[in-house]
């Protein structure tokens, strides 16, 4: 009789960061579902955070996915919001540590790891796969437009936009496409921090990192053909598999850094249809207290209702504090809360706009649920994403910040007055809504790539 074949069995590895694991969560269950055993690799102290963030029933849920974690090759006392030494410190530790896992995982014959998933910031991750044998995919989180201009960093060298260290000797504005936002090369991913000799390690990081990624069996991204078809003729070898969201799939194990507060969906039920602004800045942006202030002000001058996310270490002093009165003011229209479950509350039809801080994943979560955005970009990859929403697709306005960098209350009240009186604003998005909810359907881009990679790997 022959012998039946092997289940696959997908070991997934992100950055630890937030935004990179949702992603490669969302792509484990879905290849959970298609008959897939995962293994997902967090660093030790992610897993932890993780851990601590589960609801208590958790444990008594059948999963089908494996959380197992190990070290990032720092120290216990050593501060991980340096993410340039983060990076050094994964690159030269964790090789050899996923190669044990992979070494004693492999030693049962049914637990084999079969392929690799490895996001794409983890070149080194493609490079212990190929040593192993093992049939590998690089997994980019972000738009496929970034992953394009990384790509032509050695043209932007030689044609003397960049230095051999990633430092601008020309601020220009360039476009890969006429299709595509434009990028200002003062903002480029690895400018996201003000120490030159950070921003080189970061730069030479991401060269490091092109060349050992460009040869993965497959590359995959978070993202669809419709919002940005140019760019996948600057990335041939690139499928997109998004959204990744998890839309009304249940899922038994919900990712967060901290426990939601979901009695704001509660609070949601209670306000009137698109009334309500939703203002979240993702697991990473700060604020000062000054414009924190500024921030509460803005909401309140509005007169609006707004929801608004207001993480513990969302601003930079020892505990956020709040204008006085400002809370007692605003308790009739206005919630606060500390982690929301983020894809519900954008669906819910009380969200009028939302105010974020253009991450990816957030950006995909407001197109696929038709929201209306107002920009506010903190770092990185996240003024591209503005570029997209204002810009190209033309689905939000950018908040602007006046000549001391700050993003007054005026601007906040007026740009929301703006985005809520344009009705064109939200045409557009629905558009977006509905292309996105056809790209992730049987017979859409997005889903015909993930059934290929599927397939692909199931014989491998």
């Amino acid at each position: 009789m022959e012998e039946a074949m092997a289940t696959p069995h997908a070991l997934v590895i992100p950055i630890p960061g937030y935004s990179h694991i949702i992603p490669l969560m969302e792509l484990s269950y879905m290849l959970a579902e298609r008959g897939f055993k995962i293994t997902f690799v967090n660093t030790e102290l992610i897993h932890e955070q993780i851990m601590k963030a589960l609801p208590d029933e958790y444990s008594n849920l059948k999963n089908p996915i494996n959380l197992v974690s190990i070290p990032d090759g720092m120290g216990p006392g050593d501060d991980r919001n340096q993410i340039v030494r983060v990076l050094e410190c994964m690159s030269s530790a964790m090789p050899s540590y996923l190669e044990e896992l992979i070494e004693k995982m492999n030693k049962s014959s049914k637990d084999k790891i079969t392929c690799i998933i490895a996001d794409e910031n983890m070149g080194w991750a493609v490079t212990v796969a190929k040593k192993m044998g093992i049939p590998q995919a690089a997994f980019s989180p972000t738009n496929a437009c970034l992953r394009a201009l990384v790509l032509r960093l050695p043209q932007l060298i030689e044609a003397g936009v960049l230095d051999a260290n990633g430092k601008t000797l020309k601020q220009e504005m360039i476009q890969l496409s006429s299709t595509l936002p434009v990028i200002d090369t003062a903002r480029l991913p690895w400018h996201c921090v003000d120490d030159p000799m950070l921003q080189q390690i970061m730069f030479q990081e991401a060269l490091k990192n092109n060349q050992e990624v460009k040869d993965a069996d497959w590359h995959l991204c978070n993202s669809f053909y419709e919002i940005e078809q140019s760019a996948y003729q600057l990335n041939p070898k690139l499928l997109p598999i998004g959204p990744l969201l998890a839309g009304s799939r249940q899922r038994q194990l919900v990712v967060n850094f901290w426990p939601e507060d979901s009695t704001c969906l509660n609070w949601l039920n209670q306000q009137p249809a698109c009334s309500v602004i939703y203002v979240a800045f993702g697991s990473f942006a700060v604020l000062d207290q000054t414009q924190f202030h500024e921030l509460a002000l803005g909401l309140e001058l509005t007169g609006h209702r707004f929801l608004w996310v207001v993480r513990p270490n969302l601003t930079d002093g020892q505990a956020t504090t709040y204008p006085d009165g400002f809370q007692a003011r605003v308790a009739a229209r206005g919630s606060i809360i500390s982690w929301a479950p983020q894809q519900k509350v954008l669906a819910h039809p009380s969200i009028a706009c939302f105010l974020t801080h253009c991450g990816w994943n957030s950006t995909l979560e407001g197109l696929s649920m038709g929201v209306p955005f107002l920009c506010w970009p903190y770092i990185a990859d996240q003024f591209l994403n503005q570029a997209y929403i204002s810009d190209i697709w033309k689905v939000g306005l950018r908040l602007n910040s006046d000549d001391k960098g700050i993003i007054s209350r005026e601007e906040i009240k007026k740009k929301v007055e703006e985005v809520l009186g344009d009705e064109k604003i939200r045409e557009r998005v629905l558009v977006l809504k509905e292309m996105a909810k056809k790209s992730v359907s049987e017979g859409g881009s997005s889903m015909k790539n993930l059934n290929d990679f599927v397939e692909a790997m199931k014989g491998k």
